[in-house]
Formats: C-alpha cells, structure tokens, sequence
C-alpha cells in the first residue's frame, strides 16, 4: 500500500505473500516499513530493503478462529514497545473510540465533507483491535530475497498477465500515448500487488483507517488516511463496499492508500468517477499517473543484471554512491547477459542483495521510482523482474546462494548486540536488520579481511562470535 508523507505505508498486495514471507537479510528490511509503506502500499512486509514503511498485505496469511473467523486482538502489549501499544493503552484507546471519532468531525467538514456523510460513513463504527497485532508482528522468520522472488514471479502470475495485457490492449495503448508509463510495469505492479484483483483484502478502508487514527502509535499519520478515504466516499468516486483492503487502508488491484488516491486517482473514461477498484481504464491510468509523477523516464530501463569481479569494494554499494554505467565498467563491472550497456551516462548505484556470493545489480531511475511506489528493494527488483519476463525477456542469469541460512529473529538480534560489543553498531538492536546494521556489518567484515557487502549470513554470525 502506498501512502504519501514521511512515512509511507505500505501496500497490501501480493507482496505480502506473509509477513513471514519477508526478506531478512540485511540487505532487505526494515520494520515499520512492514506495517506502513508508501504510496499504495504492497505489503507491509518489507521494510528496510527496505527502506520506507507500507502496510500489511490482503494476501498475507492469517489465522482464524475454529469458526472460520479471524482471530481476536491479543491482548498482549505490542512488540515494539512503544507506549501507545502497551495492552493497557489500547484498551483504554478503544473504550474512547467514540469520542475520538466524532472529534474529527470539525476536520472532516474542513475538508467539506457534509455532515449527512459523516454521519452515514460512520455510523456503527467499532475498533477493529486484532490490526494491533498486526502492526506490532514481528515474524520470528523471514525469507530470502531468491525465495521471495520464486514466488512472486513465477510461470501462473505471467501466463495471467499476459492474459490481462491483452484483454486491455487498448487501454494500455491509450495510457502509455498519454502517461509514457510501461505498460509492462503497470500490468507487473497489478499482479504483484493483487495478484490480478484475486488478493486486495476485505477489511473496511474506513474502518481499519479509523482504528488506526484513534488507536495506536501512527495516529496522526492515519488520520489522514481516515479523513482522506471519507472524502473519496464524500465526492462518489466509489461506494464504501468498493472501499474493502488491506488492515492498514490500502485498497484496488494496485493498492493505493485513501491519500495516494487522493493525489494520483484520473478519471481515465470521462465518466466522473475515478474508479480504481472495478474500471480498468481508471486503474491502468491512475497508476501510471502515480508513476510518472514520482518521476518515470519514458523509454527507459529500471536496472540492470551484472557480474561484479572477484575483489570488488563493496563499499560501493551503496544507494547514495551513484555513477555512471561508463564509471560501473571501469571498475570492472559487467552486465551478465553479455550486452553492452546501452547508454553509457547512465546513472545508476549497485545492490548486491545476497552479498558478494549472490548476483548484483545497476539500479537505474525508474528503480528508484517503482521504490517510491513501495519502499522496499525486494519489491521494486520483484517489480522491474516481472516486467522483464512478462515483455518475454529471460530469467535472471546469475544463480543465487541458496545454499545460505536466513537467520532468526533471535540472531538477528544477537548479531546486533555482537556488532554493539565491538564499537560497529550504535544503534538499538531489535532483530530488524536495516541500513544501520548494513553499514555496522560492513565495517566488522572489513576489519577481517571479508568481503563488506553487508550481508547477514550465517558465517559473518560465526565470525562474531569468534568462531
């Protein structure tokens, strides 16, 4: 899901094949960046890689009650701490909804939303307390950047996309003539985050967005969010049973948050509504307005595959050391299909999300774009792949380490409290591996001789150990 602001939130969608599906490695996650994320908002899942928030994903698996139903909340204080997640806090949280809701109303007629709707869009509203969980989970497992792809982008989802690229041929004609959007990252986003319409999630928008505003530790972020999807409600650019999502208020095949809606949503059919729910054409143009306004570079790749040579500073891998693609093959860098780069000004900076024994990659702008849909690297490479190979380009050449543990929450954690023991790491560890872990791990494999690609394996936890 995406939302807009400093703290974006993130999508629901296919990417949130589970909070347990996500990437651990430190390349790749970051915890509030799973339970908000951006624009729209995949999955709440992936975080740091992540490097922004999202929110959670319809496509996540969830208990249920032996009826069938979904679990209740808890109960228990959340894990990350904060005082508003104390069990206590939300209870006493909850027992003022009310209050809270008819509070907003002065911000809803603000925003000239008539008191009548205000009113009929609320009424009956009840915390739904179990997103408390949901925000607060930290998965004791997550997976690997390969795992995530292989399921992600796999032979059904395209057969299915290629499906969806000709049935709306002319839909997608029109909106790359208009936006200079890829149609192949447009129908890749759709299936990512959705899986074609069959996973957008069934919680009320309005509902979820409420609770949030009124409970929690991102009250003032959802706030907005609530107040933003009564207007869309307000306006009647969709009915309430339209608005159904993910626990965090990302909605429609492409995931987008009552803000994002807000700024990207076109009316693509001149009907009067901006449907991005059940209007093909409305969904194909919104999206690629989103894209173009966070930047898209018509005719232009989101990155490139390449073989990094034996002995390479990793140093250089680094989102905020760019150079050009003439710069990359000075230091020896090449791409893995054989090919020359085709325009050598190119800027872009190198990931290496399995480290120096797995593939790396040159991301490029419209990568940095896809990010801004969804701030997660393991998503926007899901993104830019599946794009790829629905156009009928071939998988990724390079094998990945599957050999490679991910490890546990538990050693995670550890791995940060070794890196603290040894003046590497200064932050406070809490088993979620971001940047600041990535540069701490860098340093201490340096300082051994290794390879400082920041990759959080199990040997580099060995060699913290003294092992």
């Amino acid at each position: 899901m995406r939302s807009t602001g400093t703290a974006r939130i993130t999508r629901s969608g296919a990417i949130a094949v589970a909070l347990a599906l996500l990437v651990s490695t430190d390349a790749f996650l970051s915890t509030d960046a799973l339970a908000q994320s951006q624009n729209n908002g995949l999955s709440n899942f992936f975080g740091n890689i992540f490097s922004g928030p999202k929110a959670a994903s319809p496509t996540q698996p969830q208990a249920t009650s032996p009826d069938g139903a979904p679990p209740p909340w808890s109960g228990e204080d959340g894990a990350s701490g904060h005082p508003l997640m104390t069990a206590d806090a939300i209870r006493q949280a909850a027992a003022n909804f009310p209050n809270c809701i008819a509070g907003m109303w002065p911000d809803a007629a603000r925003r000239n939303i008539s008191q009548q709707n205000y009113e009929r869009f609320t009424a009956g509203l009840e915390p739904d307390l179990r997103i408390m969980d949901l925000m607060d989970s930290q998965p004791e497992f997550t997976k690997a950047i390969w795992d995530y792809l292989d399921i992600l982008v796999n032979d059904n989802r395209l057969a299915k996309g290629r499906e969806i690229l000709a049935k709306y041929k002319a839909q997608f004609d029109a909106t790359e003539k208009a936006y200079g959007v890829d149609r192949y990252i447009i129908a890749s986003i759709w299936g990512i985050e959705s899986n074609y319409s069959t996973q957008m999630g069934d919680r009320s928008v309005v509902q979820s967005t409420a609770t949030l505003a009124c409970i929690g530790r991102r009250q003032a972020y959802f706030k907005d969010e609530f107040l933003s999807a009564l207007e869309i409600l307000n306006r009647g650019d969709l009915r309430p049973e339209q608005m159904r999502g993910s626990w965090a208020g990302a909605f429609g095949p492409t995931q987008f948050m009552p803000t994002a809606f807000k700024r990207f949503a076109v009316d693509g059919d001149g009907d009067g509504r901006r449907d991005v729910v059940d209007n093909p054409t409305d969904l194909i143009a919104s999206t690629a307005n989103n894209l173009k306004k966070d930047g898209w570079q018509t005719g232009a790749s989101w990155g490139y595959e390449v073989v990094v040579p034996q002995g390479f500073n990793y140093m250089l891998a680094d989102r905020a050391k760019a150079m050009t693609t003439a710069q990359w093959e000075h230091q020896g860098l090449k791409r893995a299909n054989g090919q020359p780069f085709p325009h050598s000004a190119e800027k872009a900076y190198l990931l290496a999300p399995a480290g120096a024994s797995g593939p790396g990659f040159l991301m490029l702008q419209n990568f940095r774009v896809i990010m801004k849909y969804n701030p997660a690297e393991a998503y926007a490479m899901a993104i830019g792949h599946f794009a790829d190979r629905l156009r009928g380009g071939p998988p990724f050449v390079q094998p990945w380490p599957r050999q490679e543990r991910v490890l546990s929450r538990a050693e995670r954690l550890e791995l940060q409290q070794l890196l603290v023991q040894r003046g590497f790491y200064r932050g406070t560890p809490d088993g979620q591996l971001g940047g600041q872990t990535r540069e701490a791990l860098r340093g201490f494999q340096a300082s051994i001789g290794a390879p400082a690609d920041g990759f959080a394996s199990a040997e580099v936890l060995d060699r913290l150990r003294g092992r």
